[in-house]
């Protein structure tokens, strides 16, 4: 079976592992840095799974990401310690044998000399195809396997690691043009009145996305946001404004 990277993945998402972030003791801080380093490459962050140390819940976790041609990036797990199981579970999702990868091997072994065995050497226990993303702290690598990417939950090591991978395998699908969101505030208009127009241009302007957000103040208003390239969502805008105007619709702040 061939893991290599295929040619159009279609959306990038993250799988944050641990307890301590469920159990509250620790709080994320992957999502909101790999939404500025996607940005700054005009990619975007499509979903995000928090899921604890259960082996079998992570087993399925990965189960469901591996069937997509998503980008997958996972944070933490794949220490020597008991309680890090990412690794065993991604083979096992993946239904591949573990190996000590031999690059793998080879970066620890100049790292850590005979101080790799017995136990450090485990950190590069992969599933059989896996390949190295290098750490640039302290040379213990993480690995890819197909387009899922593991690395570190410290974040010193995984953000940097994410840059390369992004800038390593998907430099193709950078972009300069970053996407914009334009937004405008409806007033004194309930959701439901509002739902044909929007599903009108919606289907006029397939390659943008458009949301509605009410407020939650208890003021009577809405919050349109129209997501994507610059011209792409400045056309869009203007159709969803020209088309509120033509039905009487109150718009506040955000008018072109």
């Amino acid at each position: 079976m061939d893991h290599r990277p295929c040619s159009a993945p279609e959306r990038i998402g993250i799988v944050l592992i641990g307890d301590e972030l469920l159990s509250g003791k620790r709080s994320d801080k992957h999502m909101p840095r790999v939404i500025e380093i996607l940005d700054a490459r005009g990619m975007e962050l499509s979903w995000a799974r928090m899921v604890g140390d259960d082996a079998g819940l992570l087993e399925q976790t990965l189960r469901e990401t591996m069937r997509s041609s998503d980008i997958v990036f996972s944070f933490g797990g794949i220490g020597a310690t008991p309680d890090d199981r990412t690794r065993q579970c991604a083979a096992s999702a993946a239904g591949v044998a573990l190996e000590f990868n031999a690059e793998g091997r080879a970066l620890l072994e100049a790292r850590f000399g005979d101080e790799a065995y017995p136990k450090r050497i485990h950190m590069v226990e992969w599933p059989v195809g896996a390949r190295v993303i290098p750490n640039p702290v302290n040379q213990v690598p993480g690995f890819s396997f197909g387009h899922h990417h593991f690395v570190p939950g410290f974040p010193n090591m995984a953000w940097p690691m994410v840059e390369w991978v992004l800038d390593t395998h998907y430099a193709h699908l950078q972009r300069e043009e970053r996407n914009v969101e334009r937004l405008l505030e409806v007033l004194d208009t309930p959701e439901s009145a509002l739902i044909d127009l929007m599903q009108h241009v919606m289907d006029a302007h397939p390659d943008v996305r458009i949301a509605c957000l009410p407020s939650a103040s208890g003021k009577r208003s809405i919050e349109f946001g129209v997501r994507g390239s610059p011209v792409a969502a400045d056309n869009a805008f203007r159709a969803l404004v020209n088309a509120l105007e033509a039905d009487g619709v109150p718009i506040g702040r955000g008018r072109p």
